[in-house]
């Protein structure tokens, strides 16, 4: 009995059954600190086993019970590394004997891994503390990082992805730095970028005379600080490129910066200490909070308070100012030297692109910077800012840089075989795209390709990511212009690599972009697509801008569009309203119409001192004045006839944001005109221009109509994407293009759609601009090679 009994209470209090398991983990789980999590873990829990990297990612080799292995992937997830992402964790059983010994990290399998690279991470807590205290060994040194921050992108060469690849190759590592990095312990362990006073990059300051001002990091990161705070003008070099800052609260030296630059109205950046000086200047919700503390510190737009004491020449005729918080150690010590924000705006004459050599920066910012804050650590790879906003549904990407690029974007169903595609993206807001296997690389933006120096950045940064990322492609897609110099760099590498060659109609691509970051599968019914933006290359040899799409990745039909109306002087138009008010004004009311208008209104008597003769003879023969359905040159239009902008936009969508910060405080007031949708496919604005002139001529404050305008807007697409909505059985709206962008079209097209019971989808991770044509491009591509 006594034998038995034992016999029970040893099967019911046996040790659980261990397993072996190989676990393959998926995700950005290379060179962001992830073996050392797993191996801390693993250690704690008492399991055997060991972790390494292999040319599909991260492999680990397992003993435990089931229930030690849930606990143990629970506790993976939860502690994650701030640079990886795990995308999933799949386990298969591992035949052989327990190994003796604890968990290890071994050596790569399968020779030369080819990693992933994760994008440059703003200071983390653990190596900010470090800097700012007197103890540690690296008080005050600008360059401190570790596994979860610092500089990553940005100085890579080639691969593998290890010092010697790096900008890090010609800073010999010091002993303190070499046992953190070899210690699995530690935070540092085969972080690449690594250094310390000892060893690594140091900074100096140097004005026109290149005299150096020394005395080591804290003397000449204070003396950069006290000439700012007396109005002079500091190129600074970072991470990804360099920048130019003053006193945000001084007027003189604000507009001394703008004159020098060159850079007429178009808002400059600023930088703040720290939330709690941000919020001085601008009001915070929760989620404008999180984004600017977020590891990928892009700059965030944000409403401008009452009593900001920012200079006017900041952000003129805007309600929304971009503010960023520090990101690396010397731009936290410069910060906390200064007793108010900063202008950070990149390192550039206007319309060149941002500088990133020391040499360059003294040739190109002469003229413009009395002092250079200057580093010997090489910027390897140019990175703008990203850039976001708070919207109705969340926070949005409208510029993806430096933070975001190069993380992989998971695919939707269906995009997950081996077809490789390259997608060459648009001219403006340049970025290409790779994607296969599941997933999709979006470059980080790399400017216009009217600029030579950005298609050299173009091919150089292409190159480097094919070499990452190991990508030979199938296919090469492009957009259809025959103009546009992504299309014929696209045409000639596809000659090169003998890769399959598509042709994607630009808003199709935009509906495509904004269907892939929703997770639509390659097979998912259609969806209406509205598109507004300023230009895109029709199928029927118009421009297209105003477009209401049904379709998918596939393909897509044209159900409904804006009127198309003439673009005199062709691409002068889109940077002179003034010929866009006098084109749409033509096209409602006839070629008399100013004639029929009061002399003293000052658009009038402005358009009438204009050679209108050569524009009618250009819109009536058709020479130099292409159809537009554009949505962008609408609201040129509109915002001309009010005054905004009315001779020319010193930078892209100028006189459409300007119009909607002057539109903003009157919106909850502001009704709809009168103006119906019309029940054809084409949709005309004589009613919207009689409305608005009436306005006008009643004396109706111009905030007021410029609301009245998006109120109308509003409700004309919302009535007839419903409508087309019922036509064709379709309960999904998605909305893209540039035109997206204004905050308040987005968010009132938005809450129409939601209140009429339909899905509505707009960009959160990718551009809704240009910027995110590569994506929609090479889903097209996959979605019709099969």
């Amino acid at each position: 009995m006594h034998s038995v009994h034992g016999a029970l209470m040893g099967a019911l209090f046996a040790a659980p059954a261990v397993e072996g398991r190989l676990v393959r983990v998926t995700g950005l789980v290379q060179g962001v600190g992830f073996r050392p999590t797993v191996w801390r873990i693993a250690t704690a829990m008492g399991l055997s086993g060991h972790i390494r990297n292999d040319a599909a990612g991260v492999e680990i080799a397992l003993w435990c019970s089931d229930a030690e292995f849930e606990t143990f992937a629970d506790r993976l997830k939860a502690q994650c590394p701030p640079l990886a992402r795990i995308d999933g964790i799949e386990a298969a059983t591992l035949e052989g004997p327990r190994p003796a010994g604890g968990f290890a990290i071994t050596a790569s399998a399968g020779g030369q891994v080819k990693t992933g690279i994760a994008p440059d991470a703003a200071c983390c807590p653990q190596c900010l503390a470090e800097v700012l205290d007197p103890k540690d060994r690296r008080y005050f040194y600008p360059f401190a990082n570790c596994t979860h921050c610092g500089p990553r992108l940005s100085i890579v060469k080639a691969i593998p992805y290890d010092r010697r690849s790096t900008a890090m190759a010609r800073f010999s590592i010091c002993e303190d730095c070499r046992a953190e990095y070899e210690n699995p312990a530690d935070r540092r362990f085969h972080a690449q970028p690594i250094a310390c006073p000892a060893c690594g990059p140091r900074v100096w300051l140097e004005g026109p005379d290149r005299v150096v001002v020394g005395g080591g990091p804290q003397a000449v990161i204070r003396e950069a600080a006290a000439l700012i705070g007396e109005g002079r003008i500091v190129a600074i070099k970072g991470i990804g490129g360099f920048h130019l800052a003053c006193d945000a609260t001084d007027e003189a030296a604000v507009a001394q910066l703008r004159a020098r630059k060159k850079r007429d109205g178009k808002p400059f950046a600023l930088m703040a200490r720290d939330l709690e000086q941000l919020a001085e200047f601008a009001e915070l919700s929760g989620e404008d909070r999180a984004a600017l503390a977020a590891r990928a510190a892009p700059i965030v737009l944000v409403k401008r308070r009452d009593s900001c004491s920012v200079a006017a020449g900041v952000a003129p005729e805007h309600e929304r100012l971009g503010f960023i918080l520090p990101y690396t150690p010397l731009h936290h010590l410069l910060l906390r030297a200064l007793a108010a924000p900063v202008v950070m705006t990149s390192g550039n004459r206007s319309g060149e692109p941002q500088c990133t050599d020391n040499d360059e920066a003294r040739q190109e910012l002469a003229g413009i910077a009395d002092f250079w804050l200057m580093h010997d650590r090489e910027i390897v790879n140019r990175l703008d800012d990203s850039v976001v906003r708070r919207d109705g549904h969340g926070i949005s990407v409208l510029r993806r840089a430096r933070g975001f690029a190069p993380e992989p974007l998971a695919l939707p169903a269906g995009f997950d075989g081996p077809v490789r595609a390259l997608a060459a993206g648009g001219d403006l807001k340049a970025a290409f795209c790779l994607a296969g296997d599941g997933k999709a690389l979006l470059s980080q933006h790399l400017g216009d390709l009217d600029e030579l120096k950005n298609q050299d950045a173009w091919g150089q940064a292409l190159g480097l990511y094919r070499s990452l990322f190991d990508t030979k492609p199938d296919l090469i897609a492009a957009d259809r212009h025959p103009g546009y110099r992504s299309t014929r760099l696209a045409m000639e590498l596809a000659r090169e690599t003998a890769a399959r060659f598509v042709q994607v109609q630009h808003h199709h691509a935009h509906l495509a972009s904004c269907l892939a970051q929703h997770g639509r599968a390659i097979d998912a019914p259609p969806v209406l697509g509205i598109i507004l933006d300023g230009l895109g290359y029709g199928d029927d040899g118009t421009i297209w801008g105003g477009e209401f799409l049904l379709g998918g990745y596939r393909g897509f039909r044209r159900l409904a569009y804006f009127e198309p109306v003439a673009m005199p002087g062709g691409d002068k138009a889109s940077v002179e309203p003034w010929r866009n008010a006098y084109a749409h004004l033509r096209a409602a009311f006839g070629p008399d119409f100013l004639a029929k208008l009061p002399v003293d209104r000052p658009f009038v008597r402005a358009l009438a001192e204009k050679p209108l003769g050569v524009l009618d003879r250009m819109i009536e023969r058709g020479v130099n004045a292409p159809l537009a359905s554009s949505a962008g040159r609408l609201f040129d239009a509109c915002a001309a006839v009010l005054g905004i902008c009315f001779e020319r936009q010193s930078y892209e969508g100028q006189a459409g944001m300007e119009m909607e910060a002057l539109a903003s405080p009157f919106m909850d007031a502001a009704e709809a005109w009168p103006a119906t949708s019309p029940k054809g496919p084409v949709i005309s604005w004589k009613g919207l221009w009689e409305a608005l002139l009436r306005d006008q001529a009643s004396g109706v404050e111009t905030g007021l109509i410029a609301a009245r305008f998006h109120r109308t807007l509003i409700e004309i697409i919302s009535r007839k994407a419903i409508g087309l909505t019922k036509e064709n059985g379709v309960g999904t709206v998605a909305l893209s293009g540039g035109a997206f962008q204004n905050r308040l079209l987005l968010n009132g097209v938005l809450a129409e759609l939601t209140v009429a019971g339909l899905e509505g989808l707009a960009h959160a991770s990718v551009p809704a601009n240009d910027g995110g044509l590569a994506l929609g491009q090479a889903m097209i591509g996959l979605a019709l090679w099969h």
